[in-house]
């Protein structure tokens, strides 16, 4: 199945300043996070961020919280590791009305995995960004993802979602978006 701009929105899980520095590539997983974040405000789609307990793990890094305040994004704190759990959250991705998630976020295999499986649970067709995903570890990240996939989430790369998004060139958002991969 394909990612479609009308029916996805897009979930950045938890990628906080007191986190962001134990992660395995956490300059790559940032940039793409930004890519997709600007590339969702470009295409209308909603943007929901999540920050897990912020006064013990801080807000959303500067990088992404920046772009996320411009697209308009809706920042939810939560306790739990599904992001479903929490009511606040449950509510706003109920009221996107979508029926794709596209998942970015960390920890990969704590916070990812558990809301990847309650949004599928519940119908909704989930796709985790993998250069946009990390853990502290490439063993519980590699294992995240192998779950995932068997649960039947789409395992997909940055550059993959943004085309998918835009589903054909020449347009003013492919322009827009090409000078954000290049």
């Amino acid at each position: 199945m394909l990612i479609h701009a009308d029916t996805s929105c897009l979930i950045v899980i938890d990628m906080q300043e007191r986190l962001v520095p134990a992660m395995q590539a956490p300059a790559r997983t940032i940039r793409n996070a930004r890519i997709l974040i600007a590339a969702a405000t470009e295409l209308a789609l909603p943007v929901l961020l999540t920050e897990q307990y912020p006064k013990g793990l801080g807000a959303t890094v500067p990088e992404l919280a920046g772009v996320a305040a411009a697209a308009g994004a809706v920042v939810l704190p939560k306790m739990h590791f599904s992001c479903l759990e929490d009511r606040d959250f449950a509510a706003a991705f109920k009221a996107t009305g979508r029926s794709q998630a596209v998942i970015a976020g960390m920890e990969a295999h704590i916070c990812v995995l558990q809301t990847a499986v309650s949004l599928m649970d519940q119908g909704t067709e989930v796709f985790v960004v993998t250069d946009a995903t990390s853990s502290r570890t490439l063993e519980s990240e590699k294992a995240c993802l192998d779950r995932l996939q068997s649960c039947g989430a789409g395992i997909v790369t940055t550059e993959m979602v943004v085309f998918e998004w835009l589903g054909r060139a020449g347009t003013p958002a492919f322009k827009a978006l090409l000078a954000l991969i290049k």
